[in-house]
């Protein structure tokens, strides 16, 4: 992938990402950009990304026609449209719609890398298009926000991702299977495992393991005071 260009790579948490100034891409596999691309790719319109959940529900309050997605520790946040699972979304119409969208890991690191020049947010759904979305910029450094890292040794799907990118970045032909088996043999996915909670349903994980399903990046911008997500071209 690319012309033999390679970016200097950093991989940070949502600690230190706040110093990213160059390309930042924020990795949440389960569930917050996995969610986001199933989203895009069913009509919403936009993403508007925030930290908090008053925050969400007092942008919607304003915005005809929004609906407020996310969650606070995994559950749906109280007042919110929507959670933030892939399957969740199966049947609704999002055709055109602005979605506020606040999740405990990804909006999160979004939100704080407020320095970075570009902003990505980035699962493995998403993978390959993120890759070329990021090369095309041809940026100095691209910083690699591993967000579910917890000082619980958790988060491993999300680095496991970072991982899997930045191979991508240096040109290189990665095996996805080996990065895969992580996610699903992470301490997250086992939240997945238990089919009577439906906060954690296990279609989303294999959802959130469909690599490349989606053939778009999903660039975060600044506008008028916002982070908006819109599908990328």
């Amino acid at each position: 992938m690319g012309d033999g260009f390679v970016p200097i790579l950093d991989t940070v948490d949502l600690d230190s990402c706040s110093a990213a100034d160059d390309v930042a891409v924020v990795i949440d596999v389960l569930r917050a950009f996995s969610t986001a691309a199933y989203a895009l790719a069913a009509g919403a319109e936009r993403i508007w990304l925030v930290s908090g959940v008053e925050e969400a529900l007092a942008l919607r309050a304003r915005t005809p026609g929004a609906l407020a997605m996310g969650e606070v520790g995994g559950i749906k946040a109280a007042g919110f449209d929507l959670g933030n699972s892939p399957h969740g979304l199966n049947g609704r119409d999002l055709r055109g719609r602005t979605l506020i969208h606040r999740s405990s890991a990804g909006t999160q690191g979004v939100v704080r890398a407020a320095k970075a020049r570009a902003l990505f947010g980035a699962s493995f759904v998403c993978a390959a298009a993120t890759a070329r979305a990021v090369l095309a910029l041809a940026p100095r450094r691209v910083t690699l926000v591993v967000t579910g890292r917890r000082v619980d040794n958790s988060g491993d799907e999300d680095l496991a991702c970072a991982e899997y990118l930045a191979g991508l970045l240096r040109g290189e032909r990665p095996d996805p299977a080996l990065y895969l088996r992580r996610v699903r043999a992470s301490q997250n996915a086992g939240l997945f495992t238990h089919p009577a909670n439906p906060d954690f349903p296990p279609e989303d994980l294999d959802l959130c393991t469909q690599l490349d399903r989606f053939d778009f990046a999903l660039p975060v911008r600044r506008l008028d005071g916002r982070l908006e997500m819109r599908r990328g071209e």
